[in-house]
């Protein structure tokens, strides 16, 4: 009996040992993963946020003010500077010599004494002002820095940088960084979690590289929320480590007291620590959800980002179908006040005559032209004057009405005035979309509508633009050369049903299980984030319906979207 219980004895302390060490590496590993985790979708996703950033930058000031500007900074020589030798320092890394950092920064000098760029940086600034974004830098194709928001790297030569290098073959690459000093857009900060990102930028509707961008991000109050969330981790299963090893303490030596009851109150134990094993799992389980929610908020501030992104495209397109009728408009109607100007003394003249005419009784008019002869004589308007005013006025009018027509549709496809949800004309949203695409679709593709008579279904209509808008681009974007986008709806077994066709590539059957993922593209990083189907995907899934595809390698491919004709109350995802 003695021996039976001593062993007994022996087999509760092994078990515990082994509990106890099964459950400290248990949740180290756990903490270790967690942390890797957050910083890697922390770093994907403000990667994209930056990739987006971009895009609307560019936008807006690439095309009219950064592209002259970095053609005229490449014209200044720096290969003179590149090619001083450089030494090893203490680390075995390549530093360059004071004489070639003082070449550098004369060529940074001619960059900065170019015209334009005192305008250029205040446009950056106040276009940065008030955002998270710190610095921002443009290299061209040389590796050369032609601007930065720290104007003391202006002329640098980071043609030796890995990013950089990633950049110009049309790979984003980032990375996370510590700094202790940092000259950012609102002055010199300290401390601060950085995301720097090298971004290439692509000429437009091609795939070749004409600059790169650095974008520094500030992610401090991020990794601090890691950080805690990860000591947190620690410090619950510090205090359930120690809670476990006090009660296997108290009742290893309760254990090694008894007798015959010992087997007994091993299996308590064990059910003990079980419900201690347990309630430790269930704690982590609730702070998995937790940052699942947190990446899940990011998400859909990714997927505003990229409707806000889309958005931008559009404007240029929009701008430029505004400007023809404004130019014309303006133009007309400073031609008819030069016109009406020419006119003033002829109607002096004409007036003055009136009035003669009325004073004279009788129906002869005797003129004494001694005094009114030069002013007679100086009248060179002429009866078709007034017929072209009238024509020139006329394009003005029609100016307006398409100016007009081009408000309205944005007010359509915006549905800005409108409630959440409503009845919602299929047929004219698609017009609407078609309307607004045209803008940023090329003049070789050919857009076909073809609309049968569909019943109104109630529905979030700015949600259902979003979705067309999306597969209509992605049509267009597959066909390289001249081709067509075909847009069809009708009725077939009670619900409404849209079809999106395109003479493009097609989808090849390795990448197609693929198109709905999150953040999977095929197009280059610096124009897409992969979350356009997967958004269009979960908005038609929110209305009660599905999306699918028909689609072969050279043949083309079909979107067809099915929506119930009786409403289904749609979520509020990315509206």
């Amino acid at each position: 009996m003695v021996w039976q219980e001593r062993e007994q004895v022996l087999f509760f302390r092994q078990v515990q040992d082994n509990q106890r060490t099964f459950v400290g590496k248990m949740q180290d590993e756990f903490a270790r993963r967690q942390g890797e985790v957050s910083r890697r979708d922390l770093l994907s996703v403000h990667e994209s946020g930056n990739i987006n950033l971009t895009r609307l930058f560019a936008n807006a000031l690439w095309e009219r003010d950064f592209a002259p500007f970095v053609a005229r900074a490449q014209a200044i020589s720096a290969e003179h500077c590149q090619a001083l030798p450089e030494v090893t320092d203490v680390n075995g890394r390549a530093a360059p010599l004071k004489e070639k950092m003082a070449c550098f920064a004369k060529v940074g000098a001619k960059i900065m004494a170019l015209a334009g760029f005192n305008a250029l940086n205040a446009k950056v600034f106040d276009s940065m002002k008030k955002s998270t974004v710190f610095k921002i830098k443009v290299y061209d194709l040389r590796g050369i820095t032609v601007y930065s928001s720290d104007h003391k790297q202006i002329g640098e030569d980071k043609s030796g940088n890995a990013g950089w290098r990633s950049a110009t073959e049309g790979k984003t690459a980032s990375l996370i960084s510590h700094r202790t000093q940092f000259g950012a857009f609102e002055g010199v900060v300290s401390d601060r979690d950085l995301i720097e990102s090298y971004i290439p930028l692509m000429a437009p509707g091609t795939d070749t590289v004409v600059g790169v961008f650095e974008v520094y991000s500030d992610v401090t109050p991020f990794l601090a929320r890691i950080k805690g969330t990860s000591d947190q981790i620690r410090a619950a299963a510090a205090r359930s480590q120690d809670r476990l090893e006090e009660i296997a303490a108290r009742y290893q030596q309760e254990t090694e007291s008894m007798s015959n009851t010992g087997l007994l109150v091993l299996i308590g134990l064990l059910a003990l620590l079980f419900g201690a094993l347990f309630m430790i799992v269930r704690h982590a389980e609730r702070l998995l959800r937790a940052q699942e929610d947190e990446r899940e908020h990011g998400r859909q501030q990714l997927a505003q980002s990229e409707k806000m992104a889309s958005l931008g495209q559009m404007v240029a397109g929009v701008t430029h179908q505004l400007n023809t009728p404004l130019a014309f408009s303006h133009s007309n109607v400073s031609l008819v006040l030069q016109q009406l100007e020419g006119i003033e003394q002829p109607l002096q003249v004409a007036s003055q005559f009136a009035e003669f005419v009325r004073r004279t009784p009788g129906d002869r008019v005797v003129l004494n032209l001694a005094r009114s002869r030069s002013r007679v004589e100086s009248c060179e308007a002429r009866p078709e004057d007034v017929g072209q005013m009238c024509e020139m006025l006329r394009d003005v009018l029609h100016g307006i009405d398409q100016m007009s027509e081009l408000v309205t549709h944005m007010r359509n496809f915006t549905r800005l005035d409108r409630a959440r949800t409503s009845d919602f004309d299929i047929n004219k949203g698609l017009a609407t979309v078609v309307y607004i695409a045209r803008s940023v679709i090329p003049g070789r593709v050919r857009v076909v509508e073809a609309y049968a008579d569909v019943p109104p279904i109630h529905c979030n209509g700015s949600q259902l633009n979003q979705v067309f808008l999306n597969l209509i681009t992605n049509a267009a974007q597959s066909i390289e050369g001249a081709g067509t986008v075909t847009i069809r709806s009708s009725v077939e077994h009670g619900r409404v049903r849209v079809d999106v066709t395109d003479t493009g590539s097609g989808i090849a059957p390795d990448v197609l299980p693929q198109i709905f993922d999150n953040y999977f593209t095929t197009k280059n990083e610096c124009e897409g984030t992969g979350l356009g189907l997967a958004i269009a995907r979960d908005i038609v899934r929110n209305h009660g319906g599905n999306i699918e595809v028909d689609t072969g390698v050279g043949q083309g491919t079909t979107f067809t979207v099915w929506l119930p004709i009786t409403g289904t109350q749609a979520l509020p995802l990315a509206a």
